[in-house]
């Protein structure tokens, strides 16, 4: 084109692709004004502004507000500027959306209430920090102010749910059915009393910590009755009974004997609320962990052995 043509608004339409409206709306707002006008009062254009055009409908098919789109073109902003903001800008929106999708998936999955429905959206929209908070509320009030097991203390306040950016559906339902659990005062009163018990033991001189190896002796023994099908009660319960009895008495230092089992199960009824487990369980599945391993049946065992074979 020569560097002189001059277009009316019609043929600068045409070659701009945007519409007549369009382009006399960019006119009357200053964004591209006409470069002249014909002795009848025409708007006219030449190729300088036919660029300054096409640069507006490219950077507006892309999103970037008018604001802008007129910093760009008054140099106030550079274009890589621009782009870059308007690209962060666009991601999130993107995480937005598929953050609904997915919500969205998961109600279909859920056949979720509209009461419901609300909830999830609520707890799904909250920061990372709003979802630590949740959880460090749940915390202090069912530790705060009690001389719990410090390591087990420390252990729930360090694991806290990091819901990804692009979530799946069961990483969603896995947070809402937490923060619906740590809010649930059943629940909390439960926990509370399980800080109140590990308080008690250490007055009592237990300190040694979370007593992993006895756990995993215990998981063992029991798996191995389970895998072997025998039951609590049966005469092959006996020895893995006493055998677990004599571990414990000899870790705690106590003597073997009636009041060392009734402990045993008083510990056991502490430990296994299935609510607990299921803490640990969906906090794995938010953080994408690796799934604890249910220790519900094999402490329900061993509770049932215990009571069957008291010393």
């Amino acid at each position: 084109m020569d560097g002189d043509t001059l277009y009316s608004i019609g043929e600068t339409a045409e070659r701009t692709g945007l519409s007549v409206k369009t382009i006399r709306f960019y006119s009357d707002s200053g964004v591209v004004p006409p470069t002249t006008h014909s002795p009848a009062g025409y708007r006219l254009y030449d190729t300088a502004a036919l660029a300054r055009l096409q640069l507006v409908r490219t950077l507006r098919d892309l999103g970037v507000d008018l604001v802008a789109v007129r910093q760009v073109l008054d140099r106030t902003r550079s274009l890589p500027e621009v782009a870059a903001s308007h690209a962060e800008a666009i991601e999130l929106h993107i995480r937005t959306l598929r953050l609904r999708h997915t919500v969205l998936q998961a109600i279909a999955a859920r056949g979720s209430t509209p009461e419901e429905m609300e909830l999830m959206h609520k707890l799904v929209k909250l920061s990372d920090a709003e979802r630590r908070r949740l959880i460090s509320d749940f915390v202090e009030d069912t530790f705060g102010s009690v001389d719990a097991n410090p390591a087990f203390v420390d252990m729930i306040r360090a694991a806290m749910p990091e819901l990804p950016d692009d979530p799946e559906p069961a990483q969603i339902e896995a947070w809402v059915e937490l923060a619906e659990l740590t809010t649930d005062t059943d629940f909390r009163a439960a926990v509370r009393r399980m800080a109140e018990y590990q308080a008690a033991q250490r007055a009592e001189g237990d300190t040694t910590g979370l007593h992993h190896e006895l756990t995993e002796l215990v998981r063992d023994r029991v798996e191995q009755a389970l895998a072997s099908g025998i039951a609590p009660d049966a005469d092959e319960a006996k020895p893995i009974v006493d055998e677990l009895a004599r571990r414990y008495a000899a870790t705690f230092g106590r003597p073997d004997d009636a009041a060392l089992r009734q402990w045993l199960r008083a510990r056991l009824d502490v430990a296994g609320d299935v609510r607990t487990e299921r803490y640990w369980q969906l906090l794995a599945a938010i953080n994408g962990w690796q799934p604890p391993p249910s220790l519900t049946p094999v402490f329900a065992w061993f509770g049932a052995a215990l009571e069957a074979y008291d010393a």
